[in-house]
This record gives structure tokens, sequence and C-alpha cells, in this order.
């Protein structure tokens, strides 16, 4: 359970992240924090040591984002909330190759690139759009 975020977005774009309400615009931050998990909080996901060919042991997170809409959600909402939640993952991915190899995930070569993508994988579930008015 702790390993899951699940972010909704309703008929008429309200967005939730977990429990939360939240705007679109601290999206990107909250799920960055959930998915590294950077005080090892009891309530943000499990990290695992994994063996990364090429590189060694590294911390990962078993998080995962469960993206969630209903059919009434507009599509401008839809993708402004998808590209957040890339841009935690990209913005992640910049990090970890900038402390391992000094540049962003872009300038990486192709194996610096496949290290990367073990170390922060892209984990985001995305349900088939509810019709609430219907229950």
């Amino acid at each position: 359970r702790r390993n899951i975020i699940v972010v909704k977005i309703n008929s008429a774009d309200r967005l939730l992240a977990g429990s939360e309400p939240t705007h679109v615009s601290l999206l990107k931050d909250k799920i960055k924090e959930f998915l590294s998990n950077p005080y090892n909080d009891p309530n943000l996901p499990e990290k695992e040591e994994i063996e990364i060919e090429n590189f060694g042991p590294c911390m990962v997170s078993k998080g995962v984002i469960s993206l969630q809409n209903d059919r009434g959600t507009s599509y401008q909402a839809y993708i402004a909330v998808q590209n957040e939640l890339v841009k935690a993952v990209n913005e992640l991915r910049d990090e970890f190759a900038m402390a391992n190899f000094g540049h962003v995930y872009a300038k990486c070569s192709e194996d610096e690139m496949a290290v990367v993508r073990k170390a922060v994988p892209q984990n985001i579930s995305e349900a088939e759009p509810k019709d609430v008015s219907k229950k």
C-alpha cells in the first residue's frame, strides 16, 4: 500500500494526489518526494537494493504512480497531469545522472542511460477512465 500513490482527476478537473487535494503546479514536487523518499519515511515507498550491470548495487524505489481519471476529465487537464508525472521522473533521472556521471540524462551514453532507467524506473500505471456519474 505504501508503494502506490493514486493520482485522480475528476470530471471537474480537480486533482487528488494520495488522499490530498493538490494543484497541478505542485504535483511534480510531490511525486518526486514520493518516489525518492529522501528521509526513509515509513509512509512512502520502500527501497530495495538491486545490482545494476556495469554500475553495481543501487537503492531503487518500489514506488508506483496510479493515474486515474473520470470520463468527464478534460483532455487538457489529463495531459497537464501526465506531463507533471513524467517531468518528476525525468528530474529524478537527471539528478541521478548528475550525481553519478556528471551530466544530465540526455547527455548520457547508451550504457549510462540504461543504468539511470534501472535506478529510476518510470512506473506509471493508467487505469481505464471511469464514469462516476453512473454509480
